[in-house]
């Protein structure tokens, strides 16, 4: 009996020791198994804002899935900072894009760029490049791999090299420009004098107008498709009953109308699928507050962001959901309209006439997740929201 038991303390000492040896490895495998992207891709297609489209693209390889899932909580539940990038005296109309840690910011007639620094994101001061060239403010801007395409209200696109100080200005239309998009080597610009213009971006037509479309009404807005064979108008409805159109780019014809009476100033956005119908949308989602939206953008899968015109207001919404997930305003005492905001997986930002303000999601360096966001005091411009997305849905 007493060798028995000998034998069995002998025995559970020895599984101790395997087991305190084996444990290690095992938690350094588990831990290995549970970081890497294959267990996550199923979980970040359900979140928002985790860089995965609905196709499955993914946005952000460089990034891992594991960090963007937990910073999309951040985003559900409104755990953010705030920081004021820039802040300017006289009230403006300024439009922005984001590539990656680059902010672009329009300011009056010229084009800032600033680095976004570091893992706090702040802001140089002052410019690392200017592109000038207009004699009236920016209205519009876009990015290409090779090209920032600017809009004026001088009437006049200019197409400056990214990366050296070669620019080429176009002229054709005889009024301010208000919009402008570019994809696959063709620019699409919108202008007051009622038409809508296609531009050659190929180096051996370089700025060349190829097509110009007589709109009836001013155009405010315009929009590619991902697959580049049509592109989407949003007018002034003042001539139109459908200030909505869809042309097709070869032969610039009218392809179909988003339904009767969309118009920016209804306080809706609305989510249309070309498969289905072009007259009615298959979704929509009503601002609580009765404000006309001056900007939206979506992270390609499941989530839209809306800038307001009223209170600096900018909402987060689920498509999956009819009322908005997060409501955040901008830190001042003065009222202003949120003219453009932009985000990706790692910062968002939106802009005011008096400020560019960001909100930053992210808790560690490998979370980043941030917004940038700029909006001016007056309302001079309202134009409609065209917002374009994969498989022909706008």
């Amino acid at each position: 009996m007493h060798k028995d038991s000998c034998s069995l303390e002998v025995e559970q000492n020895e599984l101790r020791e395997i087991s305190l040896t084996f444990f290690p490895g095992t938690f350094k495998t588990f831990h290995h198994f549970t970081n890497r992207d294959v267990v996550w891709r199923r979980i970040a297609r359900k979140c928002i804002n985790t860089g995965l489209t609905r196709q499955g693209t993914d946005m952000y390889p460089q990034l891992p899935l594991k960090d963007r899932v937990k910073v999309s909580q951040h985003w559900r539940k409104g755990q953010c900072r705030e920081e004021i990038l820039l802040k300017w005296k006289t009230n403006l109309l300024p439009w922005m894009q984001l590539d990656g840690d680059v902010l672009y910011l329009s300011q009056a007639a010229d084009i800032g760029v600033y680095y976004l620094q570091g893992d706090q994101g702040r802001l140089r001061r002052k410019p690392v490049l200017l592109h000038t060239g207009h004699s009236e403010d920016v209205c519009r801007f876009v990015l290409t791999d090779t090209h920032l395409i600017s809009a004026g209200g001088d009437g006049k696109i200019i197409l400056h090299h990214r990366r050296n100080s070669f620019w080429v200005e176009c002229s054709g239309h005889n009024q301010e420009v208000n919009c402008i998009d570019s994809k696959g080597g063709v620019i699409v610009s919108g202008s007051r004098d009622r038409t809508a213009r296609i531009w050659a971006l190929s180096s051996n037509r370089l700025g060349e107008c190829l097509h110009t479309i007589q709109t009836f009404d001013r155009v405010w807005s315009v929009a590619i498709s991902p697959s580049q064979s049509t592109f989407a108008t949003g007018t002034a409805c003042c001539e139109n009953f459908a200030p909505l159109r869809i042309w097709d780019i070869e032969r610039c014809q009218m392809v179909s109308c988003l339904g009767s009476s969309t118009c920016g100033y209804d306080t809706f956005i609305r989510y249309w699928d070309l498969r289905v119908t072009s007259r009615k949308c298959v979704m929509q989602w009503e601002e609580p507050h009765d404000s006309a939206l001056y900007c939206i953008q979506t992270d390609g899968n499941h989530m839209i962001a809306s800038g307001s015109s009223y209170y600096g207001v900018v909402r987060l919404w689920d498509k999956r959901q009819t009322s908005c997930l997060q409501t955040f305003y901008l830190s001042s005492a003065t009222s202003s309209p949120v003219y453009c905001l932009r985000f990706n997986a790692l910062p968002a930002v939106l802009c005011a006439s008096y400020l560019c303000m960001h909100f930053r999601f992210q808790r560690t360096s490998a979370e980043g997740s941030e917004i940038i966001a700029s909006a001016p005091l007056s309302a001079a411009r309202s134009p409609n929201c065209v917002q374009s997305n994969p498989r022909n849905t706008f």
